[in-house]
């Protein structure tokens, strides 16, 4: 990992359900960073073409209206939006971590997509099982996703939202010598007031302690729920409240980076305010958090507790050449009798 370096989060509303215009937005926040002088940008979950908010606010038929329009309004990984996003890393120079809707077949996915600073892909992947309502909208995952990269800065991996609330799969990361992780989430004013969990304390605490437990540093990028995305989604003051922090025009905003300690290390944006949240960091202190705790190292007991991490692209067709091989498909799954 290149010692000094410069972190950006996101802090921003996407223009909900316009797939052209959040792309554009986005490369204007990518060049802010790069004049700022940032190596690295993280963007907030789905935020092309924005979060479905509609999934937690009505019933199933009232969110259907939205769901074609959805759907035209997602990204394809070899899409010309893929394509401008990857050339507007080149320009900047900048390691970006890109969140949004990804429309592949027919079906929807939450993506990812990790780009070096000269505009190579280096990661597609998606959200391993999207949470309780966001599976009316999206499919789930694969292992083959669950990877961390290695980029001109460091080694990079992503997680979206409440994939850090599982213990494996921030361990696979660990288990890989994550060095920055860009945690995604969306905006975080639902159900403020009714229920801590989705609230912004809480997931400050979970980035914080990832960042920890990881021993990384860790950038959280955040949208915002706006004006106009209330409009479109908030038909009645209930579904106001429930998306939304009463006297304030846009609300949600918490974005912010975090030290292999924890340590909040940039100044806040108030949840209202668009903009980038800028850190500068220092690589060793990786070195300083490791020799306290790291999982994948001293303080493992991997004759007591190992992780299987099966990272195959699954496919709902897969063609064989030669007769399934048993004894391997035993040795993958030992607790299966053997067939034949």
């Amino acid at each position: 990992m290149i010692r000094k370096l410069k972190l950006a989060a996101v802090q921003a509303a996407p223009v909900f359900l316009d797939r052209d215009a959040t792309v554009e937005k986005a490369i204007k926040l990518m060049e802010q960073a790069a004049e700022a002088g940032a190596d690295l940008i993280g963007f907030p979950e789905t935020w092309i073409p924005g979060y479905p908010w509609w999934i937690w606010l009505g019933p199933p038929h009232w969110g259907m209206q939205f769901a074609a329009r959805y759907r035209r309004s997602a990204v394809r990984r070899d899409g010309a939006e893929m394509r401008a996003l990857c050339a507007a890393a080149k320009r900047c120079g900048l390691v970006s971590v890109f969140g949004y809707a990804e429309l592949f077949g027919g079906s929807l996915y939450m993506g990812q997509t990790i780009v070096d600073s000269d505009g190579t892909v280096l990661l597609h992947r998606r959200k391993l099982k999207p949470s309780r309502a966001e599976r009316m909208v999206f499919g789930e995952g694969d292992g083959s996703g669950l990877t961390v990269v290695d980029t001109r800065i460091g080694k990079v991996g992503a997680l979206n939202c409440w994939e850090h609330l599982q213990p494996l799969s921030k361990f696979a990361l660990a288990s890989q010598g994550e060095e920055i992780h860009v945690a995604s989430w969306p905006a975080l004013s639902m159900a403020r007031g009714r229920a801590y969990a989705p609230g912004p304390e809480m997931s400050a605490a979970i980035s914080q302690v990832y960042a920890m437990e990881n021993a990384c540093f860790v950038v959280a990028p955040t949208a915002m729920m706006d004006a106009a995305t209330l409009a479109i989604v908030a038909d009645t003051d209930e579904r106001r409240a429930m998306v939304s922090v009463g006297g304030l025009d846009a609300a949600g905003g918490f974005a912010m980076i975090y030290g292999p300690d924890g340590k909040p290390l940039a100044a806040s944006i108030h949840e209202s305010k668009e903009g980038i949240v800028l850190s500068e960091i220092d690589g060793h202190a990786i070195v300083a958090a490791k020799l306290g705790a790291d999982p994948a190292g001293h303080s493992g007991r991997p004759d007591v507790t190992r992780l299987l991490i099966d990272r195959r692209v699954m496919s709902s067709a897969v063609e064989l050449d030669s007769p399934i091989d048993a004894e391997a498909t035993f040795q993958i799954y030992p607790d299966r009798p053997q067939q034949g």
